[in-house]
């Protein structure tokens, strides 16, 4: 798949172009230069063809340790990937002296180039400014407009002999969770031979299991990202909030792949003000929903604030496996007061899972990331475990013997059937006579057990109470 890189001077309009040939508002985009700082790689389609998008931060001349020289460092990163490199240049500004430096840097890349003139919605001043780009040597410019979707078809003949023809399909996010309609949950109840186990396929070792990074800024995401890759994927500095885009990275351990997303940290809603920031942190959310197993990063510095509770019961509503990363543990000393304090608070917000991976580690130290990833597959083996029907119906006659549900009106409230519909997380379906009026204790009570008894721990379930028919009725 062809893999095309979009560089040039900051707000020319990258980001805009990224999320036109990504066809999705994945990068932010604002009217203030420097938004993007790192670079992020996307599935894109250039009318019929696929391609992979890469997107930079705008190019700056620092060389020191500011943020802008990492940023041009990230640049650097992004064009080794490269197949082809589109330079951006703003058609309202023309060519200015910053764009001739840095044409002249890249065509010392020694990658194919292409001029792309953006903003050049005004026919009028579009002929001015064509006759300027070709001061910078690269051949005949694409006028283009990125905001409005013009010039995608001289794109599109302009990389016509960059296209490999064995164009691989766009990799596109599955899922295995299963919705079903009520008139098929009806046909379930009863049905012995169900078995949702052998409906679906076994995981796929070939797909990579995703993973996101969250966690409140400046609490060591970044570094973590970096420390799991072994290369410095993204920018990291004391400075808090430099991560603003949500950043995939493509990875393998012992064998298995993974894609990493490195998100922007998230405060709490009454403390973000700014538009760019609220947009950092709607990325990040999107990035969870993407995720299979989501790794929240606590500062073992810091007391836990509400907000990284609020974080964690947020993965965990959305139905993913999480992981507890307690970093910077290496500067730490009263190390088991700390870990004590943290399972208390988390398991008092979020009890609804218990025993919660929690690993102390430190990213920039690379010390237990090994720990982390142990957890992280064994926790997505249980999130994708299943239960056989019959297994699962002996298991409820005999929690229900043991601790029968209260009478409804003074009669029992029977418990007819259970069987497993969904995998990630780990749902189930219970038929009984009066679904209303089973109390959240009882059902908390069957939850625990199928925690207990199945080796459901640290990851969410779900119990749907369905109405049993009525064995009486014609």
């Amino acid at each position: 798949m062809l893999t095309v890189a979009i560089v040039g001077r900051p707000n020319v309009g990258k980001s805009t172009l990224f999320n036109r040939l990504t066809r999705k508002q994945m990068a932010i985009v604002d009217d203030r230069p420097g938004v993007t700082r790192d670079w992020r790689e996307a599935d894109g389609q250039l009318l019929d063809k696929n391609i992979k998008v890469i997107d930079t931060a705008g190019l700056e001349e620092k060389f020191d340790n500011s943020i802008e020289a990492r940023m041009r460092k990230q640049t650097d990163q992004a064009l080794v990937r490269a197949d082809v490199v589109l330079f951006v240049i703003d058609g309202r500004a023309g060519v200015t002296p910053m764009d001739l430096h840095f044409a002249q840097w890249l065509r010392r890349q020694k990658k194919p180039l292409l001029l792309v003139v953006n903003k050049c919605e005004q026919e009028k001043t579009e002929a001015e400014i064509q006759a300027e780009a070709y001061q910078l040597g690269m051949g005949h410019p694409i006028m283009m407009s990125a905001a409005h979707g013009m010039g995608l078809d001289a794109l599109y003949l302009n990389l016509q002999q960059y296209f490999d023809e064995n164009t691989e399909e766009e990799d596109k996010i599955e899922t295995e969770t299963r919705f079903w309609t009520n008139e098929e949950l009806e046909n379930m109840e009863g049905n012995e031979d169900f078995d949702f186990a052998a409906l679906l396929p076994k995981d796929d070792p070939d797909k990579p299991i995703r993973i996101a990074i969250v966690g409140r800024p400046n609490a060591g995401k970044s570094t973590l990202m970096n420390a799991l890759l072994g290369e410095d994927r993204v920018i990291t500095g004391p400075e808090a909030g430099l991560t603003r885009d949500a950043i995939a990275a493509d990875w393998i351990h012992q064998g298995r792949k993974f894609r990493l997303v490195d998100t922007a940290g998230m405060r709490k809603k009454a403390r973000i003000e700014d538009k760019m920031e609220k947009a950092s942190v709607e990325d990040s959310l999107r990035a969870i929903r993407l995720s299979q197993i989501v790794i929240l990063v606590l500062d073992a510095e810091l007391q836990i604030e509400k907000q990284d509770q609020q974080i964690a019961a947020h993965v965990l509503e959305e139905g993913r496996a999480l992981i507890l990363a307690v970093n910077k543990w290496d500067t730490i000393e009263n190390k088991n007061e700390i870990l004590a304090k943290i399972h208390e608070q988390m398991g008092d917000s979020i009890a609804q899972v218990r025993n919660l991976p929690c690993i102390p580690l430190s990213a920039l130290r690379e010390q237990n990331l090994d720990k982390l990833m142990d957890a992280t597959i064994s926790t997505y083996e249980i999130w994708n475990k299943r239960i056989n029907t019959g297994k699962i119906n002996r298991w409820l006659a005999s929690r229900v013997s043991h601790y029968p549900p209260p009478l409804y009106s003074g009669r029992p409230n029977k418990m007819r059937f259970m069987t497993q519909i969904n995998i990630r997380p780990p749902t189930f379906a219970l038929w009984m006579s009066k679904p209303e009026a089973l109390p959240e204790t009882y059902k908390r009570y069957l939850m625990n057990g199928l925690r207990e008894d199945y080796g459901l721990d640290g990851v969410p379930i779900r119990l749907l109470l369905r109405k049993s028919k009525n064995p009486y009725a014609k």
